[in-house]
Parts: C-alpha cells; sequence; structure tokens
C-alpha cells in the first residue's frame, strides 16, 4: 500500500514539473495524441485555473491524458459555470422586441396599402349627338363621357365596358366594347363611348320630326357595367343615368339627371 501511494505521487510529481516546465517556456498544450494505443480518441484540453492563476489541474475526464475515446465523444457532457456570459446573451429582450414590432409594422403597412378600396364610376353627361330620320325610325348617335376613379394605392385596369341604351322601358341601343385602361394609383381618367340607338316610336318620330313642337328632346335611360381588374382580381362595376338629347338636330345641349338608384 505504501508503495503504491509513492508510485503516484511520483507520477503526479512528474507530471506537475512537465507541465510548469511547458508553462515556463510559453507553450500551452491544446491537444494531445496517443501513440501507444490502437484505440481512436479525441482530443480533450486542459483545464486552466484562471487568468491569474499560476497553472493547470488535471482534466477529470481524461485524468491529464489530453485524449478521451472516440465512443464515449457524444456520451460525455461539457459543464458550463452558471456565470458564464455564454449564458447571458446581451440586448436578447431588445432584439425580441425589435424583431416582434417590425413584423407588426410591415404586416400593417402591407394591408394599408394592398387592402382593396372602391372605384368610383360617375357619368359625366352627353359630349356630342347626331340624329337621322327613315320612313318612320329616329336614328341616334350619341357620345357621352364616363369618368373612373381609382382610389387604391396599386394601379387598375379597365377591361371591358358594356352599355344598354333605354327609351320608354324598351332596349333601342346597345354595344359591348373591350379596352385596355390603365389607371394609376390614387388617379382619375375620363372615356368616351358611343352607342347608336334605333327609336322606332311613332310618337317619338313626331316630337323630332314636326315643325309645330317646339321643344325636340327625347328622354334616354343609360345602364351601364365597367370591369376593372386589379392584383389577379377582376370586379364589375354598375352605372347608370339619364339624359335629355335633342332628336332634331344635330347638336345637343350636355344635359346630365342625376343618377337614379338601382
Amino acid at each position: 500500500m505504501g508503495e503504491t501511494f509513492s508510485q503516484l505521487s511520483s507520477q503526479e510529481d512528474e507530471s506537475k514539473l512537465i507541465l510548469s516546465q511547458d508553462r515556463a517556456n510559453g507553450s500551452k498544450a491544446t491537444s494531445y495524441s496517443s501513440t501507444s494505443s490502437s484505440k481512436s480518441f479525441s482530443s480533450c484540453v486542459p483545464c486552466e485555473e484562471g487568468a491569474t492563476g499560476g497553472g493547470f489541474v488535471t482534466c477529470p475526464t481524461c485524468q491529464g491524458s489530453g485524449e478521451i475515446p472516440q465512443e464515449l465523444e457524444k456520451q460525455l457532457v461539457a459543464l458550463i459555470p452558471y456565470g458564464d456570459q455564454r449564458l447571458k446573451p446581451r440586448h436578447t429582450k431588445l432584439f425580441v422586441f425589435l424583431a416582434v414590432l417590425i413584423c407588426l409594422v410591415t404586416s400593417a403597412l402591407i394591408i394599408f396599402f394592398l387592402f382593396p378600396r372602391s372605384i368610383a364610376v360617375q357619368p359625366a353627361g352627353l359630349n356630342s349627338s347626331t340624329v337621322a330620320f327613315d320612313e318612320a325610325d329616329v336614328h341616334l348617335n350619341i357620345t357621352n363621357a364616363l369618368n373612373v376613379s381609382n382610389l387604391n394605392f396599386y394601379p387598375i385596369t379597365v377591361t371591358q365596358l358594356a352599355i344598354e341604351v333605354l327609351h320608354l322601358s324598351l332596349v333601342v341601343g346597345q354595344v359591348s366594347e373591350s379596352l385596355l385602361l390603365p389607371i394609376g394609383p390614387l388617379a382619375s381618367e375620363q372615356m368616351f363611348y358611343t352607342v347608336a340607338s334605333r327609336i322606332w316610336d311613332e310618337n317619338t318620330y313626331k316630337i323630332c320630326t314636326w315643325l309645330k313642337v317646339k321643344v325636340h328632346h327625347v328622354l334616354l335611360h343609360i345602364q351601364g357595367t365597367l370591369t376593372c381588374s386589379y392584383l389577379s382580381h377582376s370586379e364589375q362595376l354598375v352605372f347608370q343615368s339619364y339624359e335629355y338629347v335633342d332628336c332634331r338636330g344635330n347638336s345637343s345641349v350636355p344635359h346630365l339627371l342625376a343618377p337614379h338608384p338601382l
């Protein structure tokens, strides 16, 4: 028993002497390798007492040999002191708060700018008209103006316009056009359309042709549908208006009545 204790003491003294000599020479051992064993090992760095300490202590895992068996590499656990700065990253709460705030602001801006808003369609009245007569019919070609306002923060495109002209609840003219009219964000455009109408009412024919009649006007009811596309979505807008048209001469004073609800 005394011999064993003396052998262990002599081995520890030799290890401390070797480590002291290496420290005195200014070189620190970072890894060790074994040449006497055929097993695979991983390097183990000696544990240093501290920045102000005077040496090293023996690693309890590798027992100062500087290497551990490779089959135990995934089983061993490295212990980090509770007061280590790596466990207390700086400004963690601030970074999390800023990340959440940026996500909320970005989402709010996207919703605000991409949220669909209304597209206003307002008839602007009669622009011009021409009239022609045959034996019993009145032929009217009217050109109207239409104001389209885009209240969105992204552009839209007017793709189709469908118009019906009614006189005394009868359809006297209709037209359907395919368009490609772009309207920018928060912008307005005025577009024109022409409809050819044929009125075959006897009383209307007399009003338009008799010279004894002082007022030569007919009331037309215009109904229309405007198709707009934006953000891969199509929307149909319905509008209507009532207009007086001079059926005696080839010129009419623009006159627009208030639109009636559908």
